[in-house]
């Protein structure tokens, strides 16, 4: 099976499905960079933010969260908000709002979003959002216009009077719905009562631009940590990789492509080095590494992995500056002015899946071999960074760190 990315993010609202068509690139850039320009770099600082506090809350633990997402659902939240409780937001994801105008900002990510949505036919992608609130407040039509129009948004009404059972199991069968049953059983239940719940979820299916070569997979040993070895199975390619032995950071890395816009770039630290890497990881670094990286001869094996990941960010938001979000000083006003709300749970659950399959994978071992070079090889066989890009935007789609690929 292809390489699969399956990410539910309980948080906030946007459309149901997306249909990718193809684009050309340099179209592409004439027509939205001018509205989107600064904001990968924004988002790029927010999603090492927000990583790094994971890194630091879970140290020996798998993490995989998708940025864009958060910080597209952040953003559209900041519609509901007013007074400090906006400004905050705002700063929160990085904006400085005397340099780029509130209306720039959610005309940044309404064409982001439309840039991701169509620039791509090989990339099965569907994005979603949904605000739920409580049936016997009354929604303010402006805020459910603003969300529809920037970020094909829509806000439910619920009845949460029986949150521990109703509610969630509603919820659960509109994310069913939406995702094609992509994702299941993402919420399991409130363990207090509340008004107002954000969710976001994301499918997500690539397919390597050069497969790994299926016959080759075999168990190996993965090294989690000094006493801890497990077996995975470990997948294999052979060929010409974009590959960097950085000489500033104690790390190798190499960058592979989907058949599409979406690139990986897998990183390796030496051992004990990890949080090194980690604390460095920036746009700049990014930036560098996309600029070093050299077309190199490879012996590549990573595990065929699944990593199911989930989290609650309100504290994370809290310790990051974005507190006003769960105190009784939030402004939601722009919601409803019914009631004193303030957010409920925000809530982030991610899976991720990895193959061997390409495109052209039939007739095709995805091994290729130059006799006159000496491969450098490359084992995934202790923990390893994993961060996914649309290349077009570089928009962050996923940062992942996996210490245990069981």
């Amino acid at each position: 099976m292809p390489l699969l990315l399956y990410t539910c993010l309980l948080w906030l609202s946007s459309s149901g499905l997306w249909t990718i068509q193809a684009m050309d690139p340099n179209t592409v850039y004439m027509n939205t960079s001018r509205h989107h320009r600064g904001l990968a770099s924004v988002n790029a600082d927010f999603a090492f933010s927000l990583y790094k506090h994971l890194v630091a809350f879970s140290p020996k633990k798998n993490i995989f969260i998708s940025p864009v997402s958060i910080s597209m659902a952040l953003a559209m939240l900041s519609l509901g908000t007013c007074g400090h409780t906006r400004a905050q937001l705002l700063w929160g994801l990085g904006f400085n709002l005397t340099e780029k105008s509130e209306a720039e900002i959610h005309q940044g990510f309404q064409h982001l979003h439309q840039l991701l949505a169509e620039s791509d036919t090989s990339l099965e992608m569907t994005l979603g959002n949904a605000l739920f609130l409580d049936g016997s407040l009354k929604l303010l039509e402006s805020f459910s216009a603003d969300i529809k129009h920037y970020y094909e948004s829509e806000v439910l009404t619920l009845n949460f009077q029986d949150w521990a059972t109703i509610a969630s199991r509603q919820i659960n069968g509109y994310v069913k719905s939406k995702a094609q049953g992509k994702i299941n059983d993402l919420f399991s239940g409130l363990d207090s009562p509340t008004v107002l719940i954000l969710i976001n979820y994301i499918f997500f299916k690539g397919t390597w631009k050069q497969p790994f070569d299926l016959a080759s997979t075999r168990e190996e040993n993965f090294y989690v940590d000094e006493t801890t070895v497990l077996k995975v199975p470990m997948m294999f390619q052979s060929g010409t990789i974009s590959y960097l032995h950085d000489s500033e950071l104690p790390c190798q890395l190499v960058q592979l492509n989907y058949a599409g816009n979406g690139t990986v770039f897998f990183i390796l630290p030496e051992k004990g080095k990890m949080n090194t890497v980690i604390t460095a990881l920036s746009w700049d670094t990014i930036d560098r590494w996309s600029a070093d990286l050299t077309s190199s001869q490879v012996d590549l094996y990573i595990p065929k992995v699944t990593i199911s990941e989930a989290y609650d960010f309100g504290s994370m938001l809290e310790e990051m500056g974005i507190a006003d979000l769960f105190t009784n000083h939030t402004n939601f006003s722009r919601i409803t002015q019914d009631a004193q709300l303030k957010l409920s749970k925000v809530f982030h659950k991610a899976v991720l899946q990895l193959s061997e399959e390409g495109v052209n994978t039939t007739g095709s071992t995805g091994v290729t071999l130059n006799p006159m070079s000496k491969p450098i090889i490359m084992r995934f066989n202790q923990p390893f960074l994993i961060m996914i890009f649309d290349h077009f935007t570089w928009s962050s789609l996923f940062l992942g760190r996996v210490v245990n690929p069981v």
